[in-house]
């Protein structure tokens, strides 16, 4: 497992009883994780020092419980990325830190590569990965569905100086995206995705991770250019493991190098790290 263990502005202190205890800079929340299944106690002082707490509706969704006063908005720091947070309706904040072990990744490959990199970020979410792959040299393509997603992600762009950067910002279908490309003849140099277990679109369609990933996969691979320097599909879905998206960039890009694994955060508490999703990355060497 690859552990996002360079943070200093946020910290996993604590994962017991379903529970996550969290420190996103000076704000402690508790948040649900249906992975902990263990319970170790809530020895850690901070669990009855929390902000807030999301409590988890049985008939769906949720509502988050205040204890102490929180910003409508404050930021956190990665390195020199800036990332804004809030408390949203489905337990988030707007960031997935342990995605930092593959901001890593990404940079230095594009670092390394010593020419200039073009990046294809489907299902983009508030930016962190495209705000990586910019700082690293990259010029930046962000798709998401979400306007607000997008523009969240423009907000982190500014708060991390990085609005100079070429990074394009497009509210869109990812599967129209894809296939509108592949029209218009662009390619790019390295593609990274994120897409969700589950969607509904505009109209009506349904996508359902396991049973569509692999074409989707197949379509973005068309959208490589010939000197192509990384493929990365990063996942949530328990039913989607590492091996298995590591089987589907084995057989769709059959020349480079494909390794998979899960991702996840070092708990303070126990030392150990709790794994939180799983990533696959087809490099060419």
């Amino acid at each position: 497992m690859r552990a996002a263990d360079r943070w200093k502005d946020y910290e996993l202190l604590d994962a017991s009883s379903g529970e996550r205890l969290e420190r996103w800079g000076d704000i402690i929340l508790i948040r649900p994780d249906p992975q902990v299944i263990w319970d170790t106690g809530h020895r850690h002082p901070l669990w009855k020092q929390a902000h807030a707490r999301y409590h988890r509706s049985k008939a769906g969704g949720g509502h988050w419980e205040t204890y102490k006063p929180i910003p409508d908005v404050w930021e956190i720091g990665y390195d020199t990325l800036r990332f804004r947070l809030k408390p949203m309706g489905f337990k988030h904040t707007g960031l997935f830190p342990e995605q930092a072990v593959n901001w890593d990744m990404m940079a230095r490959l594009i670092e390394e590569a010593g020419r200039p990199i073009r990046v294809l970020n489907l299902f983009g979410y508030t930016g962190g990965a495209s705000l990586a792959c910019a700082k690293a040299g990259a010029s930046v393509t962000h798709v998401d569905a979400s306007k607000g997603m997008v523009t969240w992600g423009r907000e982190n762009v500014a708060s991390s100086g990085l609005a100079d950067k070429p990074i394009r910002w497009l509210v869109d279908d990812c599967g129209k995206f894809v296939a509108r490309e592949q029209r218009r003849g662009n390619t790019y140099d390295a593609i990274l995705m994120d897409p969700p277990s589950y969607g509904r679109g505009p109209s009506g369609e349904i996508w359902k991770l396991e049973e569509q990933i692999h074409g989707f996969v197949a379509e973005c691979v068309k959208l490589l250019s010939d000197d192509p320097l990384f493929v990365v599909i990063n996942s949530y879905t328990a039913g989607l493991s590492p091996s298995v998206m590591q089987y589907i960039l084995g057989s769709l890009i059959p020349n480079g190098r494909v390794t998979a694994d899960e991702i996840g955060l070092p708990v303070t508490q126990s030392g150990l790290v709790l794994p939180c999703g799983s990533t696959a990355v087809w490099t060419a060497k």
